[in-house]
């Protein structure tokens, strides 16, 4: 998978393999991958986020491990991969859209935004001395012309639109099973948040906890992003 010990290759972000590979941005990937699993999906109504939290400790409070993030008004983010990274993003971002604000008086796009991070992504794989963003972000918003809107970043600085998608740990499979179920979802965000929670029981090998399960959404019709509470998702779960 990766190219023999002692090549060098691999040790900084700015060398390039004989066959074109950025092992460092590879590297940052498997980070992700490794991460807490998040669902991003897209309906007319609106979008959602559902996120799967897993504690490394039981010593942990739970209530302290968030995985999604407001960054303005009608626009959020779920992580996956390196908190710490993602905390630097997500700061930056805030700032974005406060300058984007102040300058045209007007909310910043969701595109306008994913593309803005995923430039300063890419630049951390350009320069020598620092190394690639260990982090995929899922940006989900509802922009007032286009309506809802949902990206996903990773840490080459690559970013693609998506109805429904996933990153994190079990992704692929999660991402296979909403390609099979993405055209049963109505137009309202609670089937989206349905979609989610059945695709995370899908890969799971116990029981949803309502205590791990955090999900947010953003709709067309609320002036800003909604965390759903604990009976909210405890509810949403009883339905699967």
């Amino acid at each position: 998978m990766f190219a023999p010990k002692g090549l060098g290759y691999d040790r900084g972000s700015t060398i390039f393999s004989p066959d074109g590979r950025l092992f460092q941005v590879e590297y940052a990937i498997e980070a992700v991958k490794r991460g807490t699993t998040a669902i991003g999906i897209k309906t007319t109504e609106g979008c959602s986020l559902v996120v799967q939290k897993r504690l490394h400790t039981s010593l942990v409070e739970k209530d302290m491990v968030k995985k999604i993030f407001s960054i303005d008004d009608q626009i959020a983010t779920a992580i996956a991969g390196l908190t710490a990274d993602a905390r630097i993003l997500i700061n930056q971002a805030r700032i974005q859209a406060q300058v984007h604000r102040i300058t045209y008086n007007e909310p910043i796009t969701v595109e306008a935004l994913t593309r803005r991070l995923a430039n300063v992504k890419q630049m951390y794989t350009q320069h020598a001395g620092v190394r690639p963003f260990g982090v995929s972000l899922l940006i989900a918003g509802c922009d007032e012309v286009l309506g809802p809107q949902l990206y996903m970043t990773e840490p080459s600085g690559s970013y693609w639109s998506y109805r429904a998608t996933a990153i994190g740990s079990s992704a692929p499979t999660i991402i296979e099973f909403l390609e099979g179920e993405y055209q049963t979802i109505s137009k309202t965000v609670v089937e989206g948040n349905l979609i989610s929670l059945k695709a995370l029981k899908h890969v799971s090998e116990e029981q949803l906890d309502s205590e791990m399960i955090e999900i947010a959404v953003i709709s067309k019709t609320s002036p800003k992003l909604q965390y759903l509470s604990k009976p909210d998702i405890v509810g949403l779960i009883s339905q699967l």
